[in-house]
């Protein structure tokens, strides 16, 4: 057992974090022994089959012939945040039709715990990278390195901000990857004057992406959509003037929807 019981950090425990890190472990291998995740998490074998064991009782695990996986109880919950979250059909319909528009790739962003969590993505038929992109909805990006990022960063309160960064750090994925805290803040304040973000190969080289926040009626930022492809299309003014004006007229859209929603329920609820 971890924490104070003070006004500091939360108390914790100790066996709970241990068992999550070896879903992770899980996860990350695509499966493992008894043996491997002992080895893996530093503790006996004995320790970690009792981690197996229990997860596996309480259906978060299957065993196949001594190796355990990862069950799909993980899928029934995670559709369950899924449909809690900014997602809904108006916003999949437009992600869809702007990606028919542009023909590349569409996403829609959330951030939780610092990191940017990928909720949708659509399709067009120019779009590339498919392994790339599938592997995004099993990951939690750093914010600072994509357009949706930035366009969440640019819009949350100076402090959180600083505890992302604080936390997470700015580690660099290619040479365009900013890294600097100072660049990093003017680079938001842009962000917020011009009302989008850009990712101009600072996630992946040959990529380039531009991204709008979502915002509710008191201006707090929900999450992000983002239009992302190649250099070789995503250029001149594709890039500087019809992507960020597609990207920020859909988020406007999908804005407006959302909070006329919320209008119509506080007048239902006055009825």
């Amino acid at each position: 057992m971890t924490g104070d019981s003070g006004g500091g950090s939360p108390r914790t425990l100790s066996t709970v974090s241990t068992a999550m890190e070896a879903v992770k472990a899980i996860e990350a291998t695509d499966g493992t022994g008894v043996t491997e995740l002992a080895d893996r998490l530093d503790i006996s074998k004995s320790s970690a089959h009792a981690y197996l064991a229990t997860l596996e009782q309480s259906g978060f695990l299957v065993n196949r012939d001594g190796r355990y996986e990862l069950s799909l109880m993980f899928f029934v919950l995670g559709e369950y945040a899924r449909n809690r979250s900014l997602l809904d059909e108006m916003i999949i319909r437009k992600l869809d039709e702007l990606a028919a528009e542009t023909a590349h790739y569409t996403h829609l962003v959330t951030e939780e715990n610092g990191r940017g969590i990928n909720l949708y993505k659509g399709k067009g038929e120019a779009a590339v990278g498919d392994d790339y992109q599938r592997a995004k909805r099993q990951q939690r990006d750093y914010l600072h390195i994509t357009a949706s990022g930035k366009a969440i960063l640019a819009f949350l309160p100076q402090h959180r901000v600083e505890a992302i960064v604080d936390r997470h750090g700015l580690p660099r994925r290619t040479a365009n990857t900013i890294t600097d805290r100072e660049e990093l803040f003017d680079h938001l304040a842009t962000v917020r004057e011009r009302g989008y973000a850009v990712n101009d190969e600072e996630e992946i080289e040959g990529l380039r992406a531009v991204g709008a926040p979502i915002r509710d009626r008191d201006g707090d930022v929900l999450g992000s959509i983002s239009i992302s492809g190649p250099t070789s299309l995503v250029d001149g003014d594709t890039f500087y003037e019809a992507l960020p004006e597609r990207v920020m007229e859909t988020a406007n859209i999908i804005e407006v929807n959302r909070n006329m929603s919320d209008r119509r329920s506080d007048i239902e609820t006055l009825i």
